[in-house]
């Protein structure tokens, strides 16, 4: 059967990629204010050293009681969006102090920015992070891994639609972080997975991303499996270049950006 690429995954909603979804329905509420609240200061609504509005107006904004109100600011201050001050209230953070790995700070992020933003800037961190992954993994990966990333790689040839594509492309890349043997680099490497879905759901709607993909990520295989670092650190390289390149192709046929 012939790839194809008309089965798309849906983009996620906030409730999708919450780390709130599963939580039980007394805490729905609380999960709606965190989400609403943080999407706001991430979009710019509410910007660094500004206060969120007073108590008294947000209760009766969202008609709840005091103590889930400030649960939920807690939240926000556990993800490093604000500082909450007693008298002074909850105030935003400087940017630079946001947990950006954090699943739902990175997620409002990437609703916040126009798609080429966002993919500019998840592109300069793969291209930081994901090529000395690969050389670390072609030196410290145990046998064991390197099988399962090739079994990554084969679950990406064998995959028939987009949606089949998209999961082992994910497992391919974790499993290079995760082959560093570095703690460190494996949990930034799962943290990235998010933002790394949309990239490759966006990139995807190439009519031929099944054909382009393959010989890029067989590359970086190989270079893995000959315990080669400076063959893997490049073929990565390679990989995301063109990779760029599509995902610049797909937003200009959308007529999203202006590439010129």
């Amino acid at each position: 059967m012939p790839f194809s690429a008309a089965s798309l995954p849906p983009m996620r909603t906030r409730a999708d990629h919450s780390t709130y979804s599963a939580q039980p329905e007394g805490k729905s509420q609380h999960a709606r204010i965190v989400g609403e609240l943080g999407q706001a200061i991430v979009g710019g609504e509410f910007k660094p050293g500004d206060k969120l509005p007073p108590e008294p107006q947000l209760l009766e904004r969202y008609d709840i009681s005091r103590p889930v109100l400030r649960e939920a600011v807690r939240v926000l201050v556990a993800k490093g969006l604000v500082v909450s001050r007693q008298r002074a209230g909850a105030i935003v953070r400087p940017r630079n102090e946001w947990h950006m790995l954090d699943p739902d700070v990175l997620y409002w992020l990437i609703q916040a920015q126009p798609p080429r933003d966002f993919v500019q800037t998840l592109l300069e961190v793969r291209r930081v992070f994901e090529p000395a992954a690969a050389a670390l993994a072609a030196r410290a990966a145990s046998d064991e891994q390197l099988q399962g990333i090739a079994a990554a790689y084969e679950g990406m040839a064998s995959a028939t639609t987009t949606a089949e594509l998209l999961e082992p492309d994910l497992a391919f890349h974790r499993r290079i972080a995760e082959a560093t043997g570095n703690d460190l680099l494996a949990y930034i490497g799962n943290m990235l997975s998010l933002a790394l879905r949309e990239s490759i759901i966006l990139s995807s709607q190439l009519p031929n991303t099944h054909e382009l993909s393959l010989p890029r990520h067989k590359a970086i295989l190989t270079a893995l499996q000959a315990r080669d670092p400076l063959g893997a650190r490049q073929a990565t390289l390679v990989q995301l270049e063109e990779t760029g390149d599509d995902i610049n192709t797909v937003l200009a046929a959308d007529g999203r950006v202006n590439l010129a």
